[in-house]
């Protein structure tokens, strides 16, 4: 910590230079977490440095990705709950890069808040490098921005950006994909960070007793089962592709099946999933009923209960499978490849 930075001209504007100092005394235990062997930098420099590893790798290409939580945040600010939401803004960022094939190396935030409150930043921060840890990425840096008269005292926003690596002869190409493929689905551990503003309307959450037993959610607490962190996927992912071919994958975020299935299915081909066999989750039977939504809206909205979905070959489907389920994943076939042109076909 530096005492000699201290200014009262910019402390009455709102601004605690000590605060940031704290915060970033409260966090390093935990980004000590996330270190891997190619981080070459301490906390507090003015760009985080990593080394690359480009062993076994002959053509590397870089591959990034940047998101934030959105307002699932609101969420977080009535819950007073602020050491998950990390996990979500790792999760969207290094579940997009695996879509390509690529290992997430390293990750940077950025938090922006009202007022620095040390202890606040420091739960934060220890949930991105939570998230870090379950994808096998290093924190190499990131900012707090105390912003007062932009953001009220009480909340904050959250962004990440992460960079992975990928062989280029490995980077995922749907240009293989055939009729008969088929798609296995990794189950959600909820709504994940999309579709809180529908979420929050449906529920209106500012007026709702958040913390109260919902039988239909087996007695979980509305906020704590909204607040759950998105499921990071790299790990399992990454594991199938060693030994797999795989031909496609993606991350269902932010309109539903409709919008992110058809992105990894080329020209020709359609995607054809058996509504009955989505394994949807209790929450969005429970939002579709309150907020009295079409299955149509529903799926074209939210990830249904399936937060990731690949495409293998049909003689390839029970080693990905197994393989997946020795990772932890309750991963199950979804439908199959077929001829056609509108990419996706729920019947």
């Amino acid at each position: 910590m530096n005492e000699l930075s201290k200014s009262e001209a910019y402390a009455a504007a709102g601004v605690d230079i000590t605060a940031g100092y704290r915060s970033v005394e409260l966090m390093k235990r935990h980004i000590a977490t996330t270190v891997t062997p190619g981080v070459c930098s301490d906390v507090g420099g003015f760009g985080g440095l990593f080394e690359l590893d480009l062993e076994g790798i002959r053509r590397p290409v870089l591959v990034s990705g940047t998101d934030g939580v959105g307002t699932k945040l609101k969420l977080a600010f009535l819950m007073d709950k602020h050491d998950t939401v990390g996990i979500d803004c790792v999760a969207m960022c290094v579940n997009d890069i695996i879509c390509c094939g690529a290992k997430p190396l390293f990750f940077l935030d950025y938090i922006a808040c009202g007022k620095n409150v040390p202890e606040r930043i420091e739960q934060i921060v220890k949930g991105v490098c939570d998230g870090c840890v379950q994808a096998g990425c290093a924190l190499i840096g990131g900012e707090t921005a105390e912003m007062p008269g932009f953001y009220p005292v009480d909340e904050y926003d959250l962004a990440g950006y992460s960079t992975g690596v990928v062989d280029k002869d490995r980077i995922l190409d749907n240009a293989s994909m055939r009729p008969g493929d088929v798609l296995i689905a990794l189950p959600s551990s909820g709504v994940h960070s999309n579709g809180f503003s529908l979420v929050r309307k449906v529920f209106d959450v500012e007026h709702t007793d958040l913390k109260a037993p919902v039988a239909a959610l087996g007695g979980k607490s509305l906020g704590e089962t909204l607040l759950t962190p998105t499921k990071i996927y790299v790990k399992p992912v990454l594991a199938v592709m060693e030994k797999v071919r795989v031909k496609g994958v993606s991350h269902i975020t932010g309109g539903g099946f409709y919008e992110n299935i058809p992105r990894m299915i080329p020209q020709g081909r359609c995607a054809r999933i058996r509504e009955a066999d989505v394994r949807v989750l209790p929450l969005f039977d429970l939002i579709a009923q309150t907020g009295g939504i079409s299955r149509r809206d529903m799926f074209n909205t939210f990830n249904m209960g399936v937060g990731m979905c690949m495409v293998v070959e049909a003689q390839d489907a029970e080693t990905a499978l197994s393989i997946l389920h020795a990772q932890g994943e309750d991963a199950y076939l979804l439908g199959e490849i077929v001829e056609g042109e509108r990419r996706i076909e729920l019947c």
